[in-house]
């Protein structure tokens, strides 16, 4: 406690005597840093180029997401408060993802929007981004090594004077861990079930040859088409294993391929000229003094605190509040605190405040609904709190029609109160999930859901990409076992159902992916 203590006032008190925060908000982004304004600024833009890119290569519909559904990012310093933020296990991290309906977010140390090859932290960012990208845009799970892999071949970029993007450029940084570590094979890479299972405590070369499949599939003339015949396959229901087999023929062969094509001494990229990429507008501004103030305590409770934390950090935003009373966005991080620290009483004290000041203040309305939904759980006329914790996610729907939560808490006011939710707050759920595919969580949420409706094979697909989380740990694990009992045709009952829920809700693992 007194180490964590320590971070905290190293991560709040330089950051609030000195900082000059600024604010870039673009279509898909919106970045918090603490440094010059022309860097934030070439920053957002190297993103939206990247964003737009993609979206051509990939040929997907271009689209600009509702506010809250863009990705925020944090820059937070350096290396060491990475590792503060992301906590035990982190030692090896350089930027993480966290993936929230209606809030996802990166956060990155100090950024170098240089010409040229990003430096590692752009590039960690990248790679994040693109799980983003691909997830956002998913109609069904990849398996981890097309999910990597991408991730991998996007994030290998480089930006060059005239506006150019050069993608696909060979992973430098993986180079290390194929020459070096233990090889993962085509076949194993193919095999999700073996993947999951492999135990080399020195690492391996999962990364680094995702990576390699990706490009060689990419550019392989002898190979055309075979990627896009296999992600077809796995559409259509096929196991990764036997879609790779049907798409690539003899695995041998493939594995042969890839160690000759490893050490060529040149290999091809994408180059994306000036023009072709329609990166949206970046607004830029200053942040208000107390919106500064208190940018380290929106960024430590926006990455989640445990109830110690909490509890340590609540007297610095109720000191930052009692100095910028008037400012709408200090007193929703206020009510944000408090709710970390169990008091809604306080959060919805304080995010009526907020909303007073500003009625579009959307902190304040999913800060006050959270109190309610938590008083609601111990109110004795559950049916009435729960309608009334409704009421603010119901409002923030005027305001931002595609924000996931009050289409989630909809659902949850009647999950909650131990009711059958009826068939339109299903359907808001489903919404949720087309909204924010890449929140885990709440595709676990709907995949009990389906079970209980007795929809098996669209719980399956909800199920897989956290079956086959790269990071999914314990979670990914009962997923996988969960999955199991569905694809063998078990039909589970109530009482098994309320097991898993309790099992995956006491675990208390989140969906972060971390680019190492």
């Amino acid at each position: 406690m007194i180490r964590w203590l320590m971070s905290l006032a190293l991560l709040l008190a330089p950051a609030a005597a000195q900082a000059k925060w600024f604010e870039a908000s673009s279509d898909h982004f919106v970045i918090y840093a603490d440094q010059l304004p022309s860097q934030i600024e070439r920053f957002s833009r190297q993103l939206e180029q990247f964003h737009d890119a993609m979206t051509t290569l990939l040929a997907r519909e271009r689209s600009v997401p509702s506010p809250s559904n863009r990705l925020t990012i944090f820059v937070v310093g350096d290396d060491s408060q990475i590792r503060k933020l992301i906590g035990d296990g982190g030692r090896d991290t350089y930027a993480f993802y966290v993936p929230r309906a209606g809030g996802s977010l990166a956060f990155v140390p100090s950024i170098d929007a240089r010409i040229g090859t990003p430096d590692f932290s752009m590039i960690a960012l990248l790679h994040e981004y693109a799980h983003h990208f691909l997830l956002s845009a998913a109609r069904n799970q990849f398996p981890p090594w097309f999910t990597e892999g991408s991730a991998e071949f996007f994030a290998s970029a480089s930006y060059e004077r005239n506006g150019a993007l050069v993608l696909g450029k060979p992973a430098v940084h993986r180079a290390g861990e194929l020459l070096h570590l233990d090889n993962v094979t085509a076949t194993q890479l193919l095999d999700p079930a073996a993947l999951a299972k492999r135990t080399s405590r020195g690492g391996d070369s999962f990364y680094g040859k995702s990576w390699l499949l990706y490009h060689y599939l990419t550019f392989s003339t002898e190979r055309s088409g075979q990627m896009a015949r296999y992600l077809a396959l796995l559409e259509q229901g096929e196991g990764s294993l036997e879609a790779g087999t049907t798409a690539f023929g003899d695995l041998a062969v493939l594995e042969r391929d890839l160690d000759k094509y490893v050490r060529q001494s040149r290999m091809m990229t994408i180059r994306m000229p000036p023009g072709s990429m329609q990166a949206s507008p970046v607004t830029l501004r200053p942040l208000r003094d107390g919106e500064a103030a208190i940018m380290p305590v929106r960024i430590r409770s926006r990455r989640g605190v445990t109830p110690e934390q909490a509890a340590a950090l609540l007297p610095r935003a109720q000191a930052i509040a009692a100095r910028f009373p008037a400012d709408p966005v200090v007193l929703a991080a206020l009510a944000e605190a408090e709710v970390d620290a169990g008091h809604p009483d306080a959060a919805i004290a304080a995010a009526d405040r907020a909303l007073a000041l500003d009625a579009g203040e959307v902190n304040a309305y999913v800060q006050k609904g959270y109190a309610l939904f938590r008083k609601a759980a111990d109110a004795q006329d559950k049916a009435a709190a729960y309608a009334a914790a409704r009421q603010p996610f119901q409002a923030l729907n005027r305001i931002e029609n595609d924000h996931p939560l009050p289409l989630i808490h909809y659902y949850l006011s009647f999950a909650e109160q131990g009711q059958a939710p009826p068939p339109i707050a299903v359907r808001a759920l489903e919404r949720a999930v087309e909204l924010a595919p890449f929140d885990i969580w709440l595709r676990r949420m709907l995949a009990l859901q389906q079970i209980r409706d007795k929809r098996f094979a669209e719980a399956a697909v909800n199920l897989g990409p956290i079956a086959y989380n790269p990071h999914g740990g314990a979670a990914a694990e009962k997923a996988r076992l969960l999955l199991d009992r569905l694809n063998a045709g078990e039909e589970l009952d109530e009482t098994a159902l309320a097991a898993i829920a309790a099992e995956d809700d006491a675990s208390g693992e989140e969906g972060t992916g971390g680019a190492q």
